[in-house]
């Protein structure tokens, strides 16, 4: 656990700045692959709306993506909301919930695949330099997970 990193509206301090970002992404879900795809992604985070938020930015070189996560604490619940967009859906999607306990942030909502609403989760690791990120899916409503994306972020400058 990093020391630094805190519980509540300082719990995505850590990623504040900019990254270089080696993504992994499982080429089909729910069917047992072990294939990935692996892509790089730059992305740039700043605190907004006096620390009780922040916005990261993420693009992919050479390709036109664009996305963005837009992050809000929750002093009333100490919950974060995490809202992402982009240019390939073209709206929000519904908020990732949760919170950092034991320095490990983990937030659930619910995402579409192929036509139907399964449980997602995202889970952080939090660090100063080089943070992860991972996305897992479940379709029994949380009882098992399929770990189908990793973000493995590096400091940049």
């Amino acid at each position: 656990m990093n020391s630094q990193v805190q519980d509540g509206a300082a719990g995505f301090d850590f990623i504040i700045g900019s990254w270089a970002i080696e993504n992994e992404r499982l080429v089909e879900r729910f069917v047992g692959s072990d294939e990935w795809t692996r892509f790089a992604a730059i992305s740039t985070c700043r605190k907004i709306l006096n620390g009780a938020g922040n916005l990261e930015e993420m693009t992919i070189p050479g390709s036109a993506f664009a996305g963005l996560a837009l992050r809000i604490f929750n002093p009333a619940d100490g919950l974060w909301s995490i809202h992402w967009a982009d240019n390939d859906r073209h709206r929000v999607l519904p908020p990732m919930v949760g919170r950092f306990e034991n320095g490990i942030g983990v937030f659930y909502g619910d995402e579409e695949h192929e036509g139907r609403t399964v449980r997602a989760r995202f889970t952080w690791m939090p660090s100063a330099q080089s943070p992860r990120w991972e996305q897992a899916f479940s379709q029994d409503g949380g009882k098992s997970w399929e770990t189908n994306w990793v973000m493995k972020f590096s400091r940049m400058g």
